[in-house]
């Protein structure tokens, strides 16, 4: 399907990746689970959390070391599903499976504390999309993709910043959070047109933009990035069209299309998910309980 029978295990699975994956998985339902009494505060966590984070794992697993990051080598349009999996999907999976007591124990030891400008709403957000937006510049893009150490430098870069993104809407520490529903709502907005600029500048490129899926040495070469072995690459496939089941252009407009696909269903979700709570914690605020005793009659109860 899509080319990948003609690679091994090893090249559509990555097995070094999953095993880390793994432990990390393992390590994490050992804190909420057998060790979760060492922590202040910690409590029983929910099976949806769970699910939330384990979601999360899988996503990213997927779009950087599954076969998702294997055709991201091939298509373009593979390219921006892994990348939306990876910053759009994941990140704010994870940020939501892990407790609000994990949280707090990790605020408390925080080496980065000195740091935390960089989670304030409008920077994090620039500094996102920005370092986005920089990847998706042809010259920049094609670099990346063939110095192997640069790209994990860049793609850990890009992970670190969309948890500061995300962090800003869904932060899980009540005490920390001091954004109100308006403000998040607004904050949405921005990283939505944040992104718009790149976006419609590959959707409407009259030409392919990348060397890595349109120049088949280029190609080749960026394929050792997640290929053991390249040597034969050439000599079986012509390029990176043996696999496309588009031709490049269109290819490269179909994946700006689903990065903003992805990014206005996520963020309109989001928009959702904001305005809801805001709604309900303002609705709290406002409106007393059933059987809720007025302050002044607290001498009577």
């Amino acid at each position: 399907m899509l080319g990948l029978e003609y690679f091994t295990f090893a090249d559509k699975w990555s097995p070094l990746f999953l095993a880390f994956m793994l432990v990390l998985t393992a390590v994490y339902f050992l804190i909420v689970g057998p060790l979760s009494s060492r922590f202040e505060g910690s409590a029983p966590v929910s099976a949806g959390r769970k699910v939330l984070f384990v979601s999360g794992m899988a996503a990213y697993y997927l779009a950087q070391g599954g076969p998702i990051e294997l055709l991201g080598h091939m298509m373009f349009s593979f390219h921006m599903i892994s990348m939306a999996l990876s910053y759009l999907v994941a990140v704010p999976l994870i940020i939501l499976g892990i407790p609000v007591w994990l949280w707090r124990a990790f605020d408390r030891v925080n080496p980065f504390r000195k740091l935390g400008f960089l989670a304030r709403p409008i920077v994090s957000a620039v500094v996102f999309n920005g370092l986005f937006s920089f990847y998706h510049i042809p010259v920049v893009h094609d670099f990346v993709m063939l110095n192997f150490t640069v790209h994990r430098i860049y793609f850990l870069i890009l992970f670190i910043t969309s948890m500061l993104m995300w962090w800003a809407i869904l932060n899980p520490i009540p005490e920390k959070d001091k954004s109100s529903g308006l403000m998040k709502m607004a904050y949405i907005f921005l990283n939505m047109v944040l992104l718009t600029p790149a976006c419609a500048l590959i959707i409407f490129s009259s030409h392919p933009m990348y060397a890595t899926f349109s120049d088949p040495a280029v190609w080749a070469k960026a394929m050792g990035y997640c290929v053991s072995d390249t040597s034969t690459l050439l000599t079986s496939f012509s390029g990176p069209q043996d696999f496309g089941y588009l031709d490049p252009l269109i290819d490269q407009r179909v994946g700006g299309i689903i990065m903003k696909f992805f990014q206005e269903i996520i963020f309109a979700s989001m928009l959702a998910y904001v305005f809801f709570h805001w709604y309900k914690r303002e609705n709290k605020e406002d409106d007393p309980l059933p059987g809720d005793i007025p302050p002044g009659n607290l001498n009577q109860a």
